[in-house]
């Protein structure tokens, strides 16, 4: 049985060497070989409008955010705040809010009360590029 000494310098294993075929070494290690992929090209003659699909997208519920308006405060009032505290916004009375899917601002409105439940009247809708769209009501 050999003793190891302090001064024993480490083994130096060298890599392997690279193989002449990138499948090769795949091969070697049991693996299956790497291929490039290959797709065909599509045209747009091979596009098809879909049958009824588009009825499963527009059955979808979605949630809209509406923001009444919004204030910054110290976080010393902040912890101040109960029941009964008053927190203005920046938003006057007659001001629109701003309705919210996805993040993205979609469409101004007014508050309004629908029998015992609040509710939104819309007033303008964006359109996809920022520019505003009077509603028809």
């Amino acid at each position: 049985m050999a003793k190891a000494t302090k001064n024993a310098e480490p083994e130096v294993k060298t890599p392997p060497t690279p193989s002449p075929t990138p499948g090769a070494a795949a091969q070697d290690a049991g693996q299956k070989p790497v291929q490039a992929a290959q797709f065909p090209e599509a045209t747009e003659g091979q596009v098809k409008p879909s049958s009824g699909q588009f009825d499963l997208i527009l059955d979808m519920d979605v949630s809209i955010a509406v923001m009444l308006g919004q204030t910054q405060i110290p976080i010393r009032r902040l912890l101040q705040l109960g029941p009964g505290a008053v927190v203005p916004l920046d938003k006057p009375v007659e001001a629109p809010v701003d309705l919210y899917l996805q993040g993205s601002k979609f469409a101004e409105g007014d508050v309004v009360v629908a029998e015992d439940r609040l509710g939104i009247r819309i007033r303008q809708v964006m359109g996809a590029d920022g520019a505003e769209s009077k509603a028809k009501v």
